[in-house]
């Protein structure tokens, strides 16, 4: 697959930049999801790798769904990726078309859309005014991106998405809707409530 980036791009960041600006139990968090990939052969850490290692080690994220069922059906289709609905993903790239984090060819890097995940999570903490992401700060980017593999994931699952970002939103601690936070969905809600009410 050709990369989508122009020539003459800068170069995205590194695993070493990336990992600077995250708490210890994010680390650990993305240590497991590599772990995984590698066990399972893939050719990247993916955000589903990223989604199951959070449901796994977090407890704030597991709480942010609220339904222990939801999560246990949730790892359920996590843990049979390698023999069930993930096989199709097997020798492909999720891509969101930004810039891939840099790594050496000896590492199992993050997919492009991971490691934008990886990005937009650190620059969630920092309009906090954190200097380092955590967790909640992950999932709730991931929840964000409708076209990735996490939200694919969710939606098998029975787990809206949209409604999964709006209570981590809600829940932010410093009390402001959005917590500066860019809510993909908010047009569209609109729209459909502006359809609403002309019928």
């Amino acid at each position: 697959m050709q990369s989508r980036t122009s020539q003459g791009a800068e170069p995205g960041p590194t695993r070493a930049d990336i990992e600077s600006r995250l708490s210890a139990s994010l680390a650990s968090v993305v240590a497991g999801a590599r772990r995984r990939a590698v066990r399972d052969g893939d050719r990247q850490i993916d955000t589903a790798h990223l989604l199951h290692s959070l449901l796994e080690a977090d407890p704030d994220v597991r709480a942010v769904i609220d339904d222990g069922a939801q999560v246990v059906r949730l790892l359920g289709y996590l843990v049979q990726r390698s023999i069930g609905y993930g096989l199709q993903w097997q020798g492909t790239v999720e891509d969101s078309g930004a810039v891939p984090l840099v790594t050496s060819p000896k590492e199992t890097a993050l997919s492009p859309s991971a490691a934008t995940a990886m990005e937009a999570a650190i620059a969630r903490a920092a309009l906090r005014g954190e200097p380092r992401a955590v967790g909640v700060d992950l999932m709730a980017v991931l929840v964000a991106d409708p076209d990735c593999r996490a939200v694919e994931v969710l939606g098998r699952a029975g787990a809206d998405a949209k409604a999964l970002l709006r209570r981590i939103e809600a829940a932010a601690s410093s009390g402001a809707p959005g917590d500066g936070f860019l809510d993909p969905y908010a047009e569209s809600s609109a729209e459909i409530s502006a359809e609403s009410s002309a019928d």
